[in-house]
């Protein structure tokens, strides 16, 4: 692969993040790293969404500058991506300078081509969507289905796109494109979505929103937020109109774009729009994934149950955040909703890092160094079924990425930790030892051992952290590429010894886990 450019959608700066974003970032963080494991050239871009009356208004409230009450809450979603190590490449904030200057040439570039013309609107308005409703989206009651309040009936003169001018073409590409939309099924409910679709207001007059970026040539008007924020996923790599950057062409168009599936229209429809009318590329996948409930429950502050990353981290001692990725990241299939519940959380990580895999590491290293003082000898190195299952396993780990099935990636590489398990039971080493069989202990160690270089491999993505802990016993270089290993890492000679086995995830609620006792 040339290269690997991936986006998420930037948060809205109103709140703290929680679990939900955290889903994402997570998903699109592994993403990355499985393809950069596949490619020196990957990039992964997040960000936060920072101008809109919600804005405006919540900083009213608490006496605080607009641009104070950003930068304090953007700073929230950094510290919590680095405390789960989701390694982006760039994070753009809209309140960034340049992206203003170019979202505001873009518009200028929209209305001098015609696709941006200006016009009187009446419509009922929902802030907490910062969107115009149509009275078909309401509910029973009259309210946004959302929110369960009633929008506000505004009169405006705004600015319009001409969303109904790529109508036709924006169908045509999801049809000829059948994996454009992931997952698959979701495209049909976009299909429909277009069926009704109207221009769009892409401005507010500056008496109803001053906290925004201004049309140039008209201080009269805000750019709305479809210009605004969808425009990030460019201006973060320099587009500009007449001179885009080097990094800008390396890296767009967008090989995917994960969102959650309530703003898929926007990405889907909207935002092909705007890169039609700019003549750019399309993105190559937009990934509309599913939301997490809490015990089976949607999320929600009045029931008391939105859950914090920080807070899981905290409460079981975790000093890496691995278990909480591999939690989340194969919490459901592509594009499903998942669960997020406190007893399926310690049952997971405990089974599938701590009792299959970390153990099977620790005792076969302990075995090694019990029977053979923690060496390799030549006789050891024969060949073996279980190294064409694991080489197997990375090509069928690489088509379930190419297909964003990130769960079921995480299944097949669980698949191989219990076939090496299984391994280890059928030959029983110990027994081998017990008879004096010491080659053939040997040799069932050995195998072993070249499974788990395989399996720190493509665990990586998910759990870098216990990954680079189990390649550095196995004196294994866990930058490998996917398409690079092969079984001939364990070489002849000492490998290691009592001293340096360490546990790579111990279970959760052990003794052992709380280093204090």
């Amino acid at each position: 692969m040339e290269k690997f450019y991936a986006t998420t959608a930037i948060d809205y700066v109103n709140g703290a993040p929680h679990i939900g974003h955290a889903y994402e970032k997570i998903l699109t963080d592994v993403i990355v790293r499985h393809f950069s494991q596949r490619t020196d050239n990957a990039y992964m871009l997040t960000g936060t969404d920072e101008h809109g009356i919600k804005i405006q208004k919540t900083s009213a409230k608490i006496n605080m500058n607009p641009k104070e009450f950003c930068d304090t809450n953007a700073q929230k979603f950094i510290d919590c991506w680095k405390l789960l190590d989701i390694n982006y490449s760039q994070f753009i904030r809209t309140t960034d300078d340049y992206h203003k200057l170019t979202v505001q040439n873009i518009f200028k570039k929209l209305t001098e081509k015609g696709d941006i013309y200006k016009n009187s609107y009446t419509g009922l308005y929902c802030s907490g969507c910062e969107a115009f409703l149509a009275e078909k989206d309401l509910d029973e009651d009259g309210c946004c289905p959302v929110h369960k309040k009633k929008p506000e009936q505004i009169s405006e003169e705004n600015y319009f796109f001409k969303l109904t001018k790529y109508k036709d073409a924006i169908l045509k590409h999801i049809k000829q494109n059948p994996d454009f939309i992931v997952p698959a099924f979701r495209a049909n409910e976009v299909i429909n979505q277009l069926e009704n679709i109207e221009d769009i207001s892409v401005s507010r007059a500056i008496t109803s929103v001053n906290w925004g970026i201004k049309v140039l040539d008209d201080p009269s008007q805000v750019i709305y937020v479809w210009i605004d924020a969808l425009s990030n996923y460019i201006t973060a790599l320099g587009y500009d109109i007449n001179n885009p950057s080097e990094k800008f062409k390396t890296y767009w168009p967008a090989d995917v774009q994960v969102i959650g599936k309530d703003i898929l229209k926007f990405h889907s429809i909207y935002w092909l729009a705007i890169l039609m009318a700019l003549e750019l590329p399309l993105p190559k996948h937009i990934l509309a994934h599913g939301w997490i409930t809490i015990d089976e429950a949607k999320m929600s502050k009045s029931l008391g149950n939105v859950v914090s990353p920080e807070n899981v981290l905290k409460a079981y001692n975790l000093e890496s955040p691995d278990a909480f990725r591999y939690y989340m990241a194969t919490a459901a299939p592509v594009g499903r909703d998942g669960n997020y519940s406190d007893e399926d959380f310690k049952e997971k990580v405990n089974a599938h890092l701590a009792n299959s895999m970390g153990n099977l590491l620790n005792r076969t290293l302990s075995m090694l160094v019990k029977y053979f003082d923690g060496e390799i000898k030549s006789e050891f190195i024969k060949e073996s079924p279980l190294f064409s299952e694991a080489i197997n396993t990375i090509k069928e780990v690489k088509h379930h990425f190419d297909y964003f099935e990130i769960q079921e990636a995480s299944l097949k590489i669980n698949e191989l930790v219990d076939k090496a398990n299984k391994f280890v039971t059928d030959n029983a080493p110990w027994t081998l030892a017990k008879e004096g069989k010491m080659e053939e202990c040997g040799t069932v160690l050995y195998t072993i051992l070249e499974i788990m270089c395989v399996i720190s491999s493509l665990i990586y993505p998910y759990c870098p952290n216990i990954a680079k802990s189990m390649a550095k016993q196995l004196k294994y270089d866990i930058n490998t590429k996917l398409d690079d290993i092969k079984i001939n890492n364990i070489k002849t000679g000492k490998l290691t010894s009592k001293e340096e086995i360490t546990p790579v995830f111990l279970r959760i609620d052990s003794e052992l886990a709380d280093k204090k006792k």
